[in-house]
């Protein structure tokens, strides 16, 4: 028997087509007023989910090519841009697959890859100050995009959990453009402010908390030179294994005695941790080679060459990832993992990455 198909849905009543007469109406002004400003770029970037569960990863890609980010590798042929199976450094793409992406793997997701993501959760916040998040973001011509994860069911449509872009506002009549990536689906279509506000409000299953809103800007560093291996099936046992990893480690006499004992008992799910991007730009490779430089130059990284007899940037990273009870009570050690000790390059890479870990982590752990 054939499974049924479906060409579209129609939007609910309180919900107005974009491209409809009143819809265009609506567009004119709203330019005329200022609050289009930041549809254009997104225009431009507009993309339509390739997966039924891609919604957060289709929307992430219109943002960060909407703020002229380059993601440093290769998407199609000889040209560098962001398609959703670059992605792929906060959840496995396989799992997304079925079951999409949470708010904070939508944000570590956007700072993985050279964006800053502002979130804010619906529950914590009122009503205008999502206006008024709103308000900046369309207003502004380049450099800011507002995301928001909410659920349809709110809005009267069919589906649950969902992500989308605004990309402009009526302020007369308190409307935002929503650029709907289920183009397949729904229309880009003006939605009440109050409606999308209500739609974010209740609980997320998968974390049981609200959903919200995220303002993405083009961060100051690229995209990150390393990432988690994305092999899903390892985090449970990655989380424990951090867990028991200080047990010998802490009764190390001194910083070398305990980086042997730690990279000697390392397991292999620790080991695979940690793999490095491939930077296909001259300039990104200018700036890994800025990130490996700095990081051989901290303490740490010399005290890994000293007890390695060779630079190992990846077990330096390592190092820095591990919670800080693996190596407590060892003298000196701590100084060479606090931020102060870092510089800035080789801090930024680490706080995402330990990003990355603290979000795959939890999702192994629900």
């Amino acid at each position: 028997m054939t499974a049924p198909s479906f060409y579209r849905r129609p939007l609910p009543d309180s919900q107005i087509p974009f491209a409809c007469a009143e819809g265009r109406l609506l567009f004119r002004e709203a330019l005329a007023a200022g609050t289009m400003e930041g549809y254009f770029a997104q225009a431009e970037q507009f993309h339509t989910q390739q997966e039924p569960a891609f919604c957060g990863l289709a929307t992430l890609v219109v943002a960060l090519n909407a703020l002229a980010i380059d993601p440093g590798r290769m998407w199609k042929g000889p040209w560098r841009w962001y398609g959703e199976e670059l992605l792929d450094c906060c959840a496995p793409l396989d799992e997304v697959k079925v079951k999409g992406i949470t708010f904070d793997q939508f944000a570590c997701l956007a700072r993985c890859n050279g964006a800053t993501a502002s979130e804010t959760r619906a529950s914590e916040a009122s009503i205008d100050a999502f206006r008024a998040a709103i308000e900046s973001s369309v207003r502004a011509a380049e450099g800011e995009v507002l995301a928001i994860a909410y659920t349809r069911r709110v809005l009267g449509q069919t589906g649950d959990g969902h992500f989308s872009t605004i990309a402009g506002f009526h302020r007369a009549r308190d409307l935002a453009l929503v650029l709907d990536v289920a183009r397949f689906k729904y229309p880009p279509h003006w939605a009440p402010v109050s409606m999308l506000f209500e739609a974010m409000q209740p609980h997320d299953p998968a974390t049981g908390r609200s959903r919200g809103w995220i303002t993405l800007r083009r961060g100051e560093h690229p995209p990150l030179a390393y990432r988690l291996s994305p092999q899903s099936s390892t985090w449970p046992q990655i989380a424990r294994a951090f867990d028991g990893l200080g047990d010998q480690v802490r009764i190390a006499p001194s910083v070398d005695d305990a980086l042997r004992v730690f990279f000697a008992t390392l397991p292999p799910e620790l080991r695979k941790l940690i793999e490095p991007h491939d930077a296909e730009s001259p300039e990104h490779r200018g700036m890994v080679c800025a990130l490996v430089d700095a990081l051989r130059t901290t303490q740490l990284g010399v005290a890994v060459r000293r007890v390695l007899g060779r630079d190992d940037d990846v077990m330096t990273i390592v190092a820095l990832l591990a919670p800080d009870r693996t190596f407590e009570g060892v003298p000196g050690f701590a100084q060479l993992r606090v931020d102060a000790a870092l510089p800035a390059v080789v801090l930024a890479e680490v706080v995402r990455i330990r990003e990355q870990l603290a979000t795959m982590t939890c999702a192994a752990r629900r």
